[in-house]
């Protein structure tokens, strides 16, 4: 309404050195994915941290099933609804979109993966590699960083910081939170952040060609 163009959900100075990063992850999926094929036991990095974080009483604990619930339907919904209205009333609608698309995504390609890895966790019946909740919260910082990071007054280097900074922290979360409740081995959540970093730069990508786009053939 403003004639303004709309800001790009991938700044373009973020676009070769978050594309190299998403490279780089989705090798580290494909890498993880071949070590724990079929498996169904932590692997000797996994045993170590599980026996590391085995002393988190129950303040922990409260904190880890919080963490959690933002990788529920609920939890991530309310979530996921508040971050877009954010992003509506920052007139940022490309942010919105990819607030929606990008863990939508990640959430999805763990789901294909989990059935083509097949590592399972307590049972033949629970497939656990990668993380769904650690790709979905991973997921949203990343959007959310994309659009701190697409602010004139930062450079390339501290954009694609805040952005890995992000992803890193929010993975690391959520990552502790599952292992500290048994739901995941400590590799299956390195996938799942890793599956974040390499869907959502992707999906950014190409909600701004759709965006573009469509924009031209509007006139």
């Amino acid at each position: 309404m403003t004639g303004r163009p709309a800001r790009p959900a991938l700044p373009p100075r973020l676009r070769g050195p978050l594309g190299l990063v998403a490279l780089l992850a989705a090798l580290a999926v494909l890498a993880l994915g071949v070590l724990y094929a079929d498996a169904g036991r932590p692997g000797t990095v996994d045993a170590r941290l599980v026996a590391a974080l085995d002393g988190v009483g129950p303040p922990g604990r409260q904190v880890a099933l919080a963490t959690d619930f933002l990788g529920e339907p609920v939890g991530a919904a309310l979530l996921v609804a508040a971050l877009v209205t954010g992003c509506l009333l920052l007139r940022r609608p490309r942010a919105a979109v990819l607030l929606v698309v990008g863990p939508g995504l990640a959430v999805a390609a763990t789901k294909v993966l989990k059935h083509l890895v097949g590592r399972t966790i307590h049972g033949d019946g629970n497939l656990s590699y990668p993380s769904g909740h650690t790709a979905f919260l991973t997921a949203v910082a990343l959007a959310v960083a994309l659009l701190v990071a697409g602010r004139p007054a930062l450079g390339r280097t501290a954009g694609t910081a805040l952005v890995l900074a992000a992803a890193l922290a929010a993975g690391a979360a959520m990552g502790w939170a599952q292992v500290v409740l048994s739901a995941h081995y400590p590799t299956d959540t390195l996938g799942g952040l890793c599956t974040a970093l390499a869907v959502v730069p992707a999906a950014a990508r190409l909600l701004d060609r759709a965006a573009d786009a469509a924009g031209r053939a509007r006139g």
